[in-house]
């Protein structure tokens, strides 16, 4: 193939293609557990994750929700992959190597957010959150006492109980730049100069973070008919400052890969050993995530 602008124009066009059908392929999971949001700036501030969403009777005045004491902002993070092309596989024809390369930046783009919201979650328990405590932690500020959305009192592999149906979400993804497929590929490149190399790669701007810590909960207990109920129990008691109930459904367990066969058979298997019903059956959904393994 003659390298010039015209043929490295249609390289980058067919890179572009391959990328873009890798990427909308690919699997993910974070939008199970966390809200996109569009971030216009730098950053962003969740101050009003401190107004949890509750309607109450109009009597007098409207009650107005102080979001002074609430702070928690998001600064965009710049994320890349790059690759480089030889300029001698593109004169030889061998651009063709390259296609699990390119499919591998679309892939690799797509599950990015995967990896940090699940990160995210796996350090959460030291991990601040709107009202200053870690977002897992045994005393959240309610009514003037301290809440637990965390139970530390066993020795197991660590699990998660998630509310993941209302439109507020217990993770965050922020996106400042959605992933776009660039390339520095003109003949007279420094680096197509010097080395005989073009260029090719993916970058964007997005931050995660932290939800509502009322629709999630940690625990190191065994995953099973005594800790999980007892898990579900105590989302389901949260109240807000006014101490009403929030009404609150846990529907989602997250587990790592060694805890997949206990949250089926917790789960979604409906009938016990003894073949009495299984009062838990399809009481949550199993979210197993190779990503806390």
């Amino acid at each position: 193939m003659i390298i010039n602008q015209a043929n490295l124009e249609g390289i980058y066009r067919s890179f572009s293609t391959i990328f873009n059908q890798s990427f909308d392929g690919a699997p993910s999971m974070w939008d199970r557990i966390a809200m996109r949001m569009s971030s216009e700036g730098r950053s962003m501030d969740y101050k009003w994750l401190g107004a949890f969403p509750k309607m109450r009777e109009w009597v007098g005045d409207r009650v107005i929700k102080d979001l002074a004491a609430f702070h928690y902002e998001l600064v965009n993070k710049d994320f890349e992959s790059t690759v480089e092309v030889d300029r001698n596989d593109i004169a030889d024809d061998q651009i063709g190597v390259y296609t699990p390369i390119v499919q591998g930046l679309g892939f690799a783009a797509k599950q990015h957010p995967d990896e940090l919201i699940f990160a995210l979650l796996a350090a959460a328990n030291a991990v601040k959150c709107y009202d200053g405590k870690n977002f897992f932690a045994s005393n959240h500020p309610v009514a003037g006492a301290g809440v637990p959305n965390i139970d530390t009192g066993g020795a197991s592999t660590v699990w998660y109980l998630l509310c993941t149906k209302r439109p507020i979400k217990p993770f965050i993804l922020q996106v400042r730049q959605a992933p776009q497929f660039v390339a520095l590929d003109k003949p007279d490149d420094e680096q197509a100069f010097m080395r005989k190399k073009y260029r090719y790669g993916v970058d964007d701007r997005k931050n995660v973070g932290v939800g509502l810590w009322q629709l999630a909960y940690r625990s190191n207990r065994a995953l099973d008919s005594t800790y999980y109920p007892a898990a579900r129990a105590a989302m389901m008691s949260f109240k807000n400052d006014e101490r009403q109930p929030l009404g609150i459904v846990p529907d989602l367990v997250v587990v790592p890969p060694t805890l997949e066969g206990s949250a089926n058979a917790l789960l979604k298997v409906p009938t016990l050993a003894s073949g009495a019903g299984n009062p838990w059956y399809n009481t949550a959904d199993v979210l197993v995530v190779p990503w806390l393994a």
